[in-house]
C-alpha cells in the first residue's frame, strides 16, 4: 500500500514536471525586470557572441531549448555553470538536455531490478528497485555537473598560464614602442597559424572587437567575464587605464605577469605535497597490513592456547 502511494506521487510528479517544462508558464515579473536588467547593460557595448564548438541532435537541442526557458521564467541564471560550459567549449541548451536524459535513464532502473528479482525469485516488493532507480537518477541528474567543474577548473588552470604568458608577451611589445592595440595583436599573433586553445580564445576575441567596434580591453573584459577568468578582467581595467587616464601600464602587466607566475608554481608544489602525503598514507597503510599479516599468526595462537 505504502510503496504504490509512493510510486503513484513520485510518477505524477514527474509527470507534472514534464508537462510544465513542455508548455512553461509564462515569466513573472521578477524575471521580467532581470532580463530588463541585462538587456540595458547589454546595450552600453556590443558584445561579442562566442559560439561554442559543441554540435548536438535535434531532439537535444529542442529538449534543452525548452528547458533553457523553464530555467529563465523562473529567473535561475547558474551563472558559473554557463561559464564553465563556455569554458570547454559546450552550449547551455546541450547540457540541460543531457541531465534530463540522464536522470530519465536513470529510472528505468526501476523495471530492470524488479524483473530481476522476480525472475530469481527474491521477493515481489518494489520499495528497494523503487528507491534504487530514484537513486539512481539522482546521481545521474547531477554527474555531468561534476564533470563540467572537473575539466573547467584544470581549462582555467591552464588558461591562467597561457595568460601570465600572454601579458609577457603585451609588455614586451609595449616596451618596442607599440600601442596598446597593436601589442595584443602581436602578442597573439606571435603564436603562430595554429596556437593554444586559450591563446586562440583571446585573438578570436581580439578580432571580434573590430568587427563589433569596441576597444580590445573591452573585448578581454567581456571574454573573462564569459569564462569567469579574473586576469582577464584585471586585464581589461588596467588597459583600460591607457586610453582613459594616460597611465603607464607596461611595469603593471610585468608585475601581474610575475605574481601569476608565483601563484601558478605555488598551486603545483601544493598539487605535489598532497600527492606527496596520499603516498605516505599509502605506504602507511600498506606497512599497517604487512605487520598485520605477520602477528596475526602469533595471536591467534597465544588465543588459542
Amino acid at each position: 500500500m505504502v510503496e504504490g502511494v509512493l510510486a503513484g506521487g513520485v510518477a505524477g510528479l514527474g509527470l507534472f514536471l514534464l508537462l510544465k517544462a513542455l508548455f512553461p508558464a509564462r515569466p513573472g515579473l521578477v524575471a521580467r525586470l532581470l532580463a530588463l536588467d541585462e538587456v540595458r547593460e547589454s546595450s552600453d557595448a556590443p558584445r561579442i557572441l562566442l559560439l561554442p564548438e559543441e554540435e548536438v541532435s535535434a531532439f537535444r537541442r529542442g529538449l534543452g531549448l525548452r528547458l533553457a526557458r523553464l530555467y529563465g521564467s523562473r529567473g535561475w541564471h547558474v551563472r558559473s555553470t554557463k561559464s564553465d560550459l563556455a569554458l570547454v567549449g559546450r552550449s547551455f541548451e546541450g547540457f540541460l538536455a543531457t541531465k534530463a536524459l540522464l536522470a530519465a535513464s536513470g529510472l528505468l532502473a526501476f523495471p530492470v531490478l524488479f524483473g530481476w528479482l522476480l525472475l530469481m525469485g527474491w521477493g515481489a516488493s518494489p520499495t528497494i528497485p523503487f528507491w534504487v532507480a530514484v537513486l539512481a537518477s539522482l546521481v545521474f541528474f547531477f554527474l555531468p555537473d561534476l564533470q563540467i567543474k572537473k575539466e573547467a577548473a584544470a581549462r582555467r588552470r591552464d588558461f591562467r598560464h597561457v595568460v601570465g604568458a600572454f601579458l609577457d608577451l603585451v609588455s614586451m611589445n609595449l616596451a618596442g614602442g607599440r600601442g596598446v592595440p597593436e601589442a595584443l595583436m602581436m602578442a597573439v599573433s606571435i603564436s603562430g597559424e595554429q596556437p593554444n586553445w586559450a591563446m586562440a580564445r583571446i585573438r578570436d576575441a581580439l578580432q571580434g572587437a573590430r568587427i563589433v567596434g569596441i576597444t580590445p580591453w573591452q573585448a578581454l573584459g567581456q571574454l573573462g567575464e564569459e569564462l569567469n577568468i579574473d586576469e582577464l578582467r584585471d586585464l581589461s581595467a588596467a588597459l583600460g587605464l591607457v586610453a582613459d587616464d594616460g597611465a603607464k601600464v607596461r611595469s603593471s602587466l610585468t608585475a601581474r605577469a610575475a605574481t601569476l607566475r608565483r601563484r601558478e608554481l605555488a598551486e603545483i608544489e601544493g598539487r605535489a605535497g598532497e600527492r606527496s602525503q596520499s603516498m605516505l598514507v599509502a605506504q602507511l597503510l600498506l606497512c599497517a597490513g604487512f605487520v598485520i599479516f605477520l602477528s596475526f599468526p602469533a595471536a591467534m595462537k597465544m588465543l588459542g592456547s
